[in-house]
């Protein structure tokens, strides 16, 4: 059979199947007679495309959305179980434990944890109703993306190493000017302490570990030292991440960050946009303070002549 004729079949089952979640599906000999195949050769083109068969697919699908569901709402397990599908308690129970090893108040107790289940299709629920498809091609970020990763690790660095030469009463002196929302009422210490951070937080969602973000307006006193060993390990790795995602063209596939709540699901490439946007506000306004505290060797933080060159000797 013609693999465009497959890919438009499954692509229309798909379809099919996330405008359903909520509601009934159309049964198979219906959807069958849409594709203009009869019900035994539609099931082989779609168990062919999925990896699974079209009952087994939807089943999945309903039971992440329960998973994630557990994690991000407080509702009850014989609703979770209804909306699924099953009906009963007891038999949502089993199938849920089956899939994911554990029973849905337990998994409700963890609150980080990846509700994604083994697909071939890559096909997966993502909040808050629809599907996550994996992508249709590759998608290269141009090496100047890496590059500005790159500059970025490399001046955060720095950064770190010019507020080792202020005293604390400077570090810690309130920077007048902030935007609000972003970072309010900041110091060079908050600002090189979120920098870092921002790095190990990213990591962790990526690899799916926990990982506590700092509460906002709380007083920091972060030493230098720690903020330059941090750097060290979490700016080399981060670096490292971008640079394999780019190498396999996969800055448009999607993770789900499980620091979030509830949990979310962002591509790649979305994360590291979002990483160089605040952390160029966060490096302006250090750059910026460092100048009024007589430390000007930095320039403007301009990733400019770092792109052409490279990082200074």
């Amino acid at each position: 059979m013609h693999s465009g004729f497959m890919t438009d079949v499954f692509a229309t089952f798909v379809e099919t199947v996330a405008e359903s979640l909520d509601g009934s599906c159309p049964a198979g000999a219906e959807l069958a007679r849409r594709a203009h195949l009869s019900r035994y050769h539609y099931d082989r083109v779609i168990t062919a495309a999925a990896g699974e068969s079209p009952a087994a697919f939807r089943r999945r699908l309903l039971l992440e959305r329960a998973a994630y569901r557990l994690l991000a709402e407080n509702v009850g397990v014989l609703e979770l179980a209804i909306d699924a599908g099953y009906g009963s308690h007891e038999a949502f129970t089993r199938a849920f434990a089956r899939a994911y090893g554990m029973s849905p108040r337990v998994w409700r107790r963890e609150t980080s944890r990846v509700f994604f289940l083994d697909a071939p299709s890559g096909v997966h629920f993502q909040p808050p109703a629809g599907l996550r498809l994996p992508a249709r091609k590759e998608a290269r970020g141009m090496d100047v993306l890496v590059r500005m990763v790159e500059h970025h690790v490399w001046l955060t660095g720095e950064l770190i190493e010019r507020g080792a030469r202020l005293d604390a009463e400077a570090l810690d002196r309130p920077i007048e000017l902030s935007v609000e929302g972003i970072d309010d009422d900041v110091s060079i210490r908050y600002l090189l302490d979120r920098l870092v951070w921002q790095e190990e937080m990213w990591l962790a969602s990526v690899e799916d570990r926990p990982f506590q973000v700092p509460e906002c307006g709380r007083q920091v006193t972060t030493p230098i030292g720690e903020l330059r060993d941090r750097h060290a390990a979490a700016g080399s790795r981060f670096v490292a991440l971008v640079n394999r995602l780019n190498d396999d063209g996969r800055f448009d596939e999607s993770f789900v960050d499980t620091t979030c709540e509830p949990p979310r699901v962002f591509t790649y490439g979305g994360m590291v946009a979002h990483v160089l946007t605040f952390a160029a506000h966060r490096r302006s306004l250090l750059v910026g303070a460092f100048h009024t505290a007589g430390i000007r060797d930095l320039g403007f933080g301009d990733p400019m002549h770092y792109i052409a060159d490279g990082a200074p000797s």
